[in-house]
């Protein structure tokens, strides 16, 4: 009956073997002095960093950044249809002008929604640090 198990077992220890195995070897060989001052500068193309590594980005970078990988990865459907596109015929182009309509009208959307915006000052409920900000009403 245990025999069964037994794949599940090995793919299990090799799992942690795995894991365990390279921490270990990198505890041997890694220097155990001088882990302060230099080595805990970032590293970037030989600049010397400015500031903290610990700076806190603005949520919307990551919210342009999904809506970029997002569209990008639609437009990497549209490669495969253009190289087929004359031996398809019609049927494909109606269905890339449909797909294409579907997209614009995400974009119209997000555009819309004022996601494409870097600072979005329009705030309902503001409270906290926000609660003291002038915002400037439009007319």
């Amino acid at each position: 009956m245990y025999l069964n198990y037994s794949p599940i077992i090995i793919y299990t220890i090799l799992a942690i073997i795995m894991v365990v195995v390279p921490l270990f070897i990198q505890s041997l060989i890694s220097p155990k002095h001088n882990k302060g001052g230099s080595k805990l500068t970032s590293y970037e193309c030989g600049e010397v960093p400015e500031g903290s590594a610990w700076v806190k980005f603005n949520v919307r970078f990551y919210v342009i950044a999904l809506i970029f990988i997002i569209f990008d990865v639609e437009v990497v459907f549209m490669f495969p249809w253009a190289v087929v596109f004359q031996e398809l015929g019609l049927l494909a182009f109606v269905e890339m002008l449909i797909f294409l309509l579907i997209l614009l009208v995400g974009f119209a959307y997000v555009w819309v929604k004022g996601d494409l915006g870097w600072v979005k000052m329009k705030m309902k409920y503001a409270h906290g640090r926000y609660s003291k900000l002038s915002i400037k009403e439009e007319v």
